[in-house]
């Protein structure tokens, strides 16, 4: 049996705003995800990874919208800078506060990626976006930058 990957991780958006603002910047995301292909060359990233949680309180959103995402691959991390260059084309496209992805690997334990802006928030195409990654092992937590 071939190693399995896991990855998985959320997109929050912006918490502010009023609400024909935070409809345009959902709109504008949910839009962004639809353009995805259904299916995807390897290491593929498509649509149907990603869900979001409605308008509505009750519904999981109070104030932030969350889109979260995952998948299982096949030894992923042999192409995770491929995988991460596909994300990040995703991200320069959308509005969001904060980005968390999450690879679990079976050889090299868990790595988390955050990303943030330069400035308070992400808008679309505007401009660096930076990201850390921590890698966690069974010892403890050590952070690479």
């Amino acid at each position: 049996m071939e190693r399995e990957s896991i990855v998985y991780g959320c997109i929050k958006d912006l918490p502010f705003g009023d609400d024909r603002e935070m409809k345009v910047r959902r709109f504008h995301n949910q839009s962004a995800i639809s353009r995805l292909p259904g299916m995807d060359d390897w290491p593929f990233l498509s649509r149907e990874m990603f869900a979001a949680t409605s308008d509505q309180p009750m519904h999981g959103t109070y104030q932030t919208q969350v889109i979260h995402f995952g998948a299982s691959y096949r030894s992923i991390e042999y192409e995770w800078e491929q995988w991460i260059a596909k994300f990040e084309q995703l991200l320069q496209s959308m509005y969001w506060v904060s980005v968390s992805v999450h690879l679990e690997t079976e050889l090299s334990g868990t790595h988390t990626f955050t990303w943030d802006s330069n400035t308070s928030f992400h808008e679309p195409g505007s401009g660096d976006i930076k990201v850390r990654c921590e890698w966690q092992h069974e010892g403890g937590l050590q952070s690479n930058y």
